[in-house]
């Protein structure tokens, strides 16, 4: 059976045509080494955020930018801080780096800055902040981050990953609750980076591509130590033309939360909690071990992902669809979930 996949957060919609006629045009110059320091995005990304180029890493993917940064910062006798049940890559990129990593107990199912501000000391390197925070989907509101990077000592790096920007962004203009400062953070040269991806809103996570704003003196740095020509010509050149279709992003910021309360409310109806989301997937507790019910939705053609990984073993994490994906969802939902209400 062919199984719908909502594991991933990937975006239903689907690339800009923009970006795919831009990967086609680029095809027949493969056989050449793409530019190493993505120069030409490098600069657009720098004009569309109203900083200095020197501010601006373009990377093959969150992923690669978090473990270079990690590796330039960390080592066997220091430390980052983080929250439990934040995002996977934390870990596997301190603990690749030879660091030891503090994860700080949530509070109300989000990131508690004031324990996290509490746990640095002269060890720490690095703070992850997920905002919105993968796989909870809660938000930390920009006048809390404000609050909390007065209290980091300078010694510190505050990594404010926001791989989904526009998805809170658009969910902050409907609940009239201000969600980031950050392009204000980079512009006053704070001890702070911000990640930003083409995976999510743009529809590229298949061709690996984002990128991190930050002081130039790091920024230069952790650019040094990316691997030789990472990012391919076909992403660049994707990506480029992405940040200029605002109406494909506006389409699939906009379905996304019209989904996400459709899913939210229908999936609360049946009597499960789900935490109100930020981004383009919802957090759900399941009452009973996660991999089990993720087994079984298998067995009725979707694929989700349970969380006992992130330290939530009876929780879920489902992808906001298209409207007939979800549709699929919530029936097999129910439909796996009535052994449990039988019980």
């Amino acid at each position: 059976m062919k199984c719908i996949n909502m594991a991933s957060n990937e975006n239903p919609y689907g690339p800009s045509p923009r970006a795919v006629h831009a990967m086609q045009s680029v095809l027949t110059d493969c056989n050449f080494y793409p530019d190493n320091d993505s120069l030409e995005l490098q600069r657009k990304l720098a004009r569309l955020h109203g900083v200095q180029p020197e501010q601006v890493m373009v990377g093959a993917g969150l992923t690669a930018v978090l473990d270079i940064i990690a590796r330039a910062l960390l080592s066997h006798d220091l430390n980052a801080i983080t929250s439990e049940r934040s995002f996977i890559v934390y870990p596997t990129a301190t603990r690749a780096a030879g660091g030891r990593l503090i994860e700080v107990p949530m509070r109300d199912d989000g990131y508690d800055l004031d324990a996290i501000a509490a746990a640095t000391d002269r060890n720490t390197r690095i703070v992850f902040l997920a905002n919105p925070n993968n796989p909870t989907g809660s938000m930390v509101p920009a006048a809390e981050v404000d609050r909390f990077l007065q209290k980091i000592p300078e010694h510190v790096l505050v990594v404010l990953d926001e791989a989904y920007y526009e998805f809170a962004q658009y969910f902050a203009r409907l609940r009239g609750i201000e969600y980031s400062h950050s392009i204000d953070y980079v512009r006053q040269n704070r001890n702070v980076v911000i990640l930003r991806t083409f995976s999510k809103a743009h529809g590229l996570a298949g061709v690996r591509i984002g990128y991190a704003l930050g002081p130039p003196q790091l920024i230069s740095r952790v650019a040094e130590m990316r691997p030789t020509f990472s990012v391919s010509l076909p992403a660049q050149s994707a990506a480029s033309a992405a940040i200029d279709d605002e109406a494909h992003i506006r389409e699939s910021v906009t379905r996304n939360a019209e989904q996400s309360e459709l899913l939210t409310r229908s999936v609360s109806e049946m009597g499960y909690r789900v935490l109100s989301t930020w981004a383009n997937f919802i957090y759900c507790e399941v009452k009973e071990d996660a991999d089990r019910v993720a087994q079984r939705l298998r067995n009725e053609g979707v694929h989700i992902l349970p969380l006992e990984k992130w330290g939530a073993p009876t929780a879920i994490r489902v992808t906001v669809g298209r409207p007939e994906q979800n549709e699929v969802f919530l029936s097999a939902f129910k439909k796996a979930m009535e052994p449990a209400v039988a019980s």
